[in-house]
Formats: C-alpha cells, structure tokens, sequence
C-alpha cells in the first residue's frame, strides 16, 4: 500500500534547535551510524548515549566494520541518526548528528563506556567510538491541529 502526502494533510515539519535534537537523542538507546566503506556508504545499527556535550558514544567490536573505517585515523567524518516515529499517527522525530568519529583510548573513559553501554547482542564490544557533534539537525513530524 502506497501512502501519499495527501492520506495526511494536517502533519507539518517542525526544524528542531541543537540542544531539543540532542535531548531528544538522549531519550532512546538504538541508532544507525553512517561510515564510508570501501568508499561507498555504509549503515549499522548500534546502541549510543550522549554526553553532556552532544557527543555520541557507541560501543562496537575491533573487528567490525566501523572500528576498522574509524582505526588509526584522526578522525573520520560519520552522520548518527535516531528517531522515534509512530508508524500509524506519522508523527515523531527524528536526529541527525554528522561530525568526526575517533577511538576513545583513555582506559577511564574506556571503564566508564563499559559501564553505561551494554551490548545488545550476543558479542564482545572491545572498542568505544565517539562521535563529536559538529553538525546536529532534526525534524519533529506533528499534527497541525494539535
């Protein structure tokens, strides 16, 4: 079934301001993270939080795709995206933070990571990926008559 614009003519596109997109953020605990690959894009689910000043920790194992984009680089430019929409009203929100993503090597800030972020799979996550939030937008889908 095709749904067109029209099947919902009271919603309306809200623009969200930094500080609202990273509250939102904050509120779930899945995500996607957009990296290069083999220079084409690549999408993986992982779980986040966010700091206090926007940045986005995930956790994720040395051997997997991201690590490897992220590894020995200074910083590798991803876009983290989450939102939270209801599939039958249409109406929600959804983040998007794009900035440089590096390996976190201090062993506190390792332990903490550790703490906070616990794998929702079945795998070893060895390594913790912060993302600084240099470009951060978001949208909030509402009803009009609301």
């Amino acid at each position: 079934m095709v749904i067109a614009a029209e099947d919902f003519p009271g919603r309306a596109i809200v623009e969200l301001d930094r500080a609202t997109a990273l509250d939102l953020l904050s509120t779930v605990s899945i995500g996607r993270v957009v990296f290069s690959r083999n220079a084409l894009p690549a999408i993986r689910p992982v779980n986040h939080i966010v700091e206090a000043d926007g940045s986005v920790i995930v956790r994720t194992r040395l051997a997997a795709q991201l690590t490897s984009a992220v590894r020995g680089n200074s910083g590798v430019v991803v876009a983290y995206e989450a939102d939270e929409i209801d599939p039958h009203l249409h109406t929600g929100w959804s983040v998007v933070v794009t900035g440089f993503a590096r390996t976190v090597t201090d062993p506190a800030r390792i332990a903490r990571y550790e703490r906070l972020l616990r794998s929702w799979v079945d795998q070893v996550m060895d390594t913790v990926i912060e993302i600084e939030p240099s470009i951060v937008s978001g949208v909030r889908l509402v009803d009009k008559a609301a």
